[in-house]
């Protein structure tokens, strides 16, 4: 079974983003792109909604070296 040529690493909830690196290089794949998104919540305030970031979400996408 061969490797795919890319592939996409999510930086986990409790893990650095050295720690992703690092996984990545083990499996045998370079980063070349770095995407970040906000994870948002919903909160009721009062009758009113509020949108709110909780939280960054961190993806490295990588190829093989």
């Amino acid at each position: 079974m061969s490797k795919q040529k890319k592939q996409r690493f999510h930086v986990e909830e409790n893990e650095s983003i050295d720690q992703c690196l690092k996984r990545m290089e083990a499996q045998g794949y370079m980063p070349v792109r770095r995407m970040e998104e906000p994870i948002f919540e919903e909160i009721t305030n009062n009758g009113r909604k509020e949108i709110v970031p909780i939280r960054q979400s961190i993806v490295f996408e990588g190829i093989l070296k």
